[in-house]
């Protein structure tokens, strides 16, 4: 997706701290599956209408799309890091499967969104110690060692 055709602003990655501040106000999902940012203050400025965009057009609003997703980042561990914008939205799509986790109404589904979230963070792991980690493997994820 270029600059233009989303009207600015997707080339340039914000600070951490921004997207934090932005991620830390909250989001709110709609029926459609959809993450906004509910405070309009911070929605307006230049970072919130960029997380807004990246939220609509990056980040999986479904089970289906964000296990593809998984799948094209798992498919680049034996490349360099991803970009920063593909590590963010790598990143963002964390928050998307939490919101997606709590909104599940069958045990069943939660499992799959928990499994889908703890590959991610895998993933996120992965991509940040690549060409750092022994053996090429990384770190195991919390004290259970879970791993994809």
């Amino acid at each position: 997706m270029d600059n233009t055709s989303k009207g600015g602003g997707l080339q340039e990655p914000e600070t951490p701290e921004v997207m934090l501040e932005l991620l830390w106000a909250g989001l709110e999902m709609d029926v459609m599956g959809l993450l906004h940012i509910p405070d309009e203050e911070l929605a307006s400025t230049h970072p919130g209408r960029r997380l807004r965009l990246l939220l609509q057009h990056h980040v999986p609003n479904d089970l289906e799309g964000t296990k593809q997703q998984l799948q094209q980042f798992q498919n680049l561990q034996k490349g360099p890091p991803l970009s920063p914008q593909g590590f963010e939205h790598l990143l963002l799509t964390g928050p998307s499967c939490i919101y997606w986790l709590h909104g599940a109404s069958e045990a069943e589904e939660r499992g799959h969104w928990a499994q889908v979230f703890t590959l991610l963070a895998q993933e996120t792991l992965w991509d940040l110690c690549k060409d750092f980690c022994p053996q090429g493997q990384p770190p195991p994820l919390g004290p259970l060692g879970l791993h994809p």
